[in-house]
């Protein structure tokens, strides 16, 4: 893989210090060949104007709000309006699939079924690895994998990727996942509640919830499964999503947005308190220090592109594919074939 140094003329722009020019640097050795810290028109040209859709409760997101706040888009030649999506995915790929949107970020997990229905969006960038858990009831005696046989687990949602993840993890382990667990909904701010009651023995959701559940339960649970270690460690979890005209009509705009991702990402991996700092606006009820612990614990180093990027997302659509989540009928390697494009090659 060949690394790609900032031009002298880019070095030489005033709004770059030497923090951010060593910074960006490293960032483009990390995405590869073609993947130049900006375009080489891109400060005579005007800056493309682009819709990034993305949701501010999702603290793993932050690096869309650090690409727009350190100013990594606009370093990028890029003018972009963050859109705080409030939708199903369902409704962000249709978003970016007509139109009303230009790119977007969500969770593999959830992205994949319908991404498998045939929305014209593309896998073209990744942001992190990490940031979903399960957690068993100590009173119920849930403490590992094992102990979950005959038990409920409580969810947000029955499509939720918290449940499509753990879903595949049960089932590498020997589970049948539609007879030797249940499966039971709730809001998600009431799941601790429901253990209280009785009426689960074990939650699968995402950080923060998880890691705000835990804090106000001292001593009630044990994680028995997080995304960020074990066979899933070196594994990305948010993706980034490009509407197909884009990709297809303006390549080096979709190139932009990935680019500035990757560099807000590992921004956020080497500055976890500023990056919590800049984040804290979207996540009032969660204090600095804690959204510091928490990016901390996810891998924002990890960000594959191009043909690694292709590689994982066709590992999770055969996991999912063995899990019972896509069609018999579905073939992973065509499917992530499909819809992943490297847009910096």
């Amino acid at each position: 893989m060949k690394n790609n140094i900032p031009s002298q003329d880019a070095i030489a722009l005033p709004s770059w210090s030497r923090r951010d020019v060593l910074r960006a640097g490293a960032a483009a050795a990390i995405v590869g060949t073609g993947a130049a810290v900006v375009a080489p028109n891109a400060w005579s040209a005007p800056p493309r104007k682009l819709t990034f859709a993305w949701s501010a409760i999702a603290f793993c997101l932050s690096p869309v709000v650090v690409a727009q706040e350190r100013g990594f888009f606009e370093k990028n030649g890029l003018d972009v309006e963050l859109l705080n999506w409030g939708g199903s995915t369902d409704q962000l790929l249709e978003a970016l699939a007509t139109g009303k949107a230009d790119v977007g970020v969500g969770l593999i997990h959830r992205w994949l079924k319908p991404l498998e229905a045939g929305f014209d969006v593309k896998i073209v960038g990744s942001a992190h690895g990490g940031c979903l858990r399960l957690v068993g009831a100590n009173q119920a005696g849930v403490k590992d994998i094992n102990s979950l046989k005959g038990k409920v687990i409580g969810v947000s949602d029955q499509n939720s990727p918290a449940k499509n993840f753990f879903a595949i993890h049960l089932v590498k382990k020997g589970f049948n996942v539609e007879k030797d667990v249940e499966w039971r909904v709730y809001p998600a701010d009431l799941l601790d509640v429901a253990v209280k009651k009785g009426e689960i023995q074990a939650i699968a959701d995402g950080d923060p919830n998880v890691f705000l559940i835990e804090k106000r339960n001292q001593g009630v649970f044990t994680e028995i499964g997080n995304s960020a270690v074990g066979e899933y460690k070196d594994k990305l979890c948010c993706i980034l999503g490009a509407r197909g005209d884009l990709v297809r009509n303006d390549k080096p705009a979709a190139a932009a947005v990935v680019r500035s991702i990757v560099q807000a990402s590992e921004y956020v991996a080497e500055n976890p308190n500023e990056a919590a700092k800049i984040y804290a606006k979207y996540s009032p009820k969660v204090p600095v220090e804690d959204l510091r612990a928490l990016l901390t614990g996810l891998t924002y180093h990890h960000h594959p592109n191009g043909k690694p990027l292709r590689d994982e997302v066709e590992y999770f659509a055969r996991d999912f594919h063995t899990a019972g989540v896509l069609k018999k009928s579905t073939d992973p390697v065509r499917l992530a074939n499909h819809v992943t494009v490297d847009v910096l090659s």
